[in-house]
């Protein structure tokens, strides 16, 4: 058995992770920890997992959770998880970090998206980005792997194989999110609110939102030269669940059944990645509603000829695909488990 543990998990995600790992059948959960929660059970805090684990809160001990662990996750706040990391890196654990804290490369960048100065930079090169479907290789070797953010993996799934296929403009790639409240976290603010946030479709950073360059760092690497990238992610009336819209413009004609033939290319053989464009039936495109709960990125597109526009839908769960299910699908490659093992959940509906 795997032995991990998780550091931060009295928030959403971490809780998420636990909810996941506590069903692995290759994994025992060793040491939860929650700077707020010390001593609580774990279930008066998430009172889902009743009756699944009789752990309590711990404090934040490297040295203890280093004996007991093979491997941890990191589910604390964004600036929070650098010197966490580097602590459990240098004693030569195995990481998995959901923060934003080492997803990019450059440490110019944390400057330029979240406004601080990168601590330990020598250490972003030795973290993986945390996408099995475009970095598995690497992340099966990987001490250290990064899970993306909810929005960037989201429409970067999208986006990917038409930019590696060479068949978009590369200067006008516009991405427009929505996104479920569970996207702001356990903690909240006055704006978070069930009062302030039910009925909404709230724009929240119409510009420069710091997934944005996670996007462009993944698509630049692919294109070989800088890519930019236009995103607006707006909050909407939903509890978990995120649909990209990603409007491109076309190099070349490109047909829908070239179209089809590309992403199955890529995507053919993944197991979480399913391609939705039925002109049959009522649903004929990606939608959060049909991935609540699973691990799944759905992937569609539509065509707009007369404008040469062509438009990269995706939807996922932000807390499964979007951070837990893929901090566990990267936790199997890692450890050489058979990848769906303990995410193979069908969505749930109706929600």
């Amino acid at each position: 058995m795997l032995k991990v543990g998780i550091v931060g998990a009295s928030g959403y995600v971490g809780g998420e992770v636990l909810r996941l790992l506590l069903s692995h059948p290759e994994v025992e959960v060793s040491t939860v920890t929650s700077r707020q929660y010390v001593g609580e059970y774990i279930h008066r805090i998430h009172p889902s997992l009743k009756g699944f684990t009789d752990l309590t809160f711990s404090e934040l001990d490297y040295d203890k959770m280093s004996d007991q662990c093979d491997l941890v996750f990191t589910a604390v706040p964004h600036g929070t998880a650098t010197e966490i990391v580097k602590s459990f890196y240098d004693r030569g654990m195995k990481i998995i970090d959901l923060s934003a804290d080492y997803r990019l490369h450059d440490a110019k960048d944390y400057d330029k998206w979240y406004g601080w100065e990168h601590p330990h930079p020598d250490y972003l090169e030795k973290s993986v980005f945390g996408v099995p479907e475009l970095h598995r290789e690497q992340i099966k070797n990987s001490q250290l792997v990064s899970c993306p953010g909810c929005m960037a993996v989201t429409s970067t799934l999208a986006l990917y194989p038409l930019i590696k296929n060479d068949i978009i403009e590369t200067e006008h790639i516009v991405g427009d999110s929505k996104i479920g409240s569970s996207g702001a976290g356990a903690g909240g603010t006055s704006g978070t609110q069930h009062a302030m946030r039910a009925g909404v479709i709230r724009p929240y950073k119409p510009a420069k939102h710091r997934h944005t360059g996670e996007i462009e760092q993944e698509l630049s690497e692919v294109a070989g030269k800088k890519i930019k990238v236009s995103m607006s992610p707006h909050a909407v009336d939903i509890v978990r669940g995120i649909l990209c819209t990603n409007h491109t413009f076309m190099k070349k004609d490109v047909d829908e059944k070239e179209l089809w033939k590309i992403y199955r290319a890529q995507y053919g053989d993944e197991r979480f990645i399913r391609l939705i464009r039925d002109k049959k039936g009522m649903y004929k495109f990606p939608d959060p509603k049909f991935v609540v709960g699973s691990n799944f990125c759905d992937i569609g597109f539509d065509l707009d000829e007369d404008n040469n526009r062509l438009i990269a839908l995706s939807a996922s769960d932000n807390l499964m695909k979007g951070a837990a299910g893929s901090a566990i699908q990267n936790m199997n490659v890692m450890a050489g488990f058979k990848e769906m093992q303990g995410i193979m959940y069908s969505p749930l509906t109706p929600v």
